[in-house]
């Protein structure tokens, strides 16, 4: 079956960083870029005309900025998804972005290979955050929580993989191998699932997976990321040091 084509809106105020981006685009199998824009203001009538499938984004436009484009980008295509780009390292920018609605942060000075890996993520309906960004970012991101009845309705599929197999016990290098992703990117899976589902820990997870019915296999040893804790969930399974135990 032949793949569909990603497309990609491109804006930087800077005429040679943007050339430089859309030249190694052009070069990845399966993306195009079908626009391309200096400013903020055009960048949004751009993505309104084309509807592309992810806008890369500079985060310090002049005018509008890229975050202001980003939070109007929601509003009208949640479907679009954005990624920043930044020289910025810090957690203030990043979780500026979060807020804003971008699903990806990529830092300009990352190696090439991850502007390909972070558009072909987003334009999945996963989450990129790159390398270079502190794994704290995540842990305290004060993004909008769902109610629980929504929650694991709105997760991707591949989050859905991943909080099965955190919750059935598996630690993040285990699922890593299982999954055939590198260990940062299921790292920033479970963080990204903690905050959405708005739980702080593995236990939280655990719950959270018991509560509705999603059928964990637990492994026979106890990985060494659980928190030492004792709690029922109330739906036939003890959590009982880092153990499933039926009860």
């Amino acid at each position: 079956m032949e793949r569909k084509t990603i497309r990609v809106v491109l804006a930087d105020d800077h005429t040679l960083v943007r050339a430089g981006i859309r030249s190694l685009l052009q070069e990845f199998d399966g993306i195009e870029v079908v626009g391309e824009a200096g400013d903020g203001a055009s960048a949004l009538r751009i993505v309104e005309a084309r509807r592309p499938d992810v806008v890369l984004l500079d985060i310090g436009m002049p005018g509008m900025s890229g975050l202001e484009v980003a939070s109007r980008l929601v509003k009208l295509d949640p479907a679009i998804r954005t990624v920043m780009l930044s020289i910025h390292r810090s957690e203030e920018y990043v979780m500026e972005a979060l807020r804003a609605g971008a699903v990806g942060y990529l830092v300009k000075d990352s190696a090439v290979a991850e502007l390909e890996i972070a558009v072909r993520t987003v334009a999945r309906g996963e989450q990129y955050l790159s390398p270079a960004i502190s794994r704290t970012v995540v842990d305290d991101d004060p993004g909008p929580k769902l109610p629980t009845a929504h929650a694991y309705a709105s997760l991707t599929p591949r989050q859905r993989e991943v909080l099965l197999l955190v919750a059935s016990g598996r630690t993040s290098k285990e699922i890593a191998q299982e999954l055939g992703l590198s260990y940062r990117t299921v790292d920033v899976h479970r963080m990204l699932l903690m905050r959405r589902l708005n739980v702080h820990d593995v236990t939280g997870l655990v719950r959270f997976a018991v509560r509705h019915g999603l059928p964990i296999v637990p492994t026979l040893k106890r990985p060494a990321d659980w928190e030492e804790t004792q709690a029922y969930t109330g739906h036939g399974v003890k959590i009982n040091s880092g153990f499933l135990v039926g009860v």
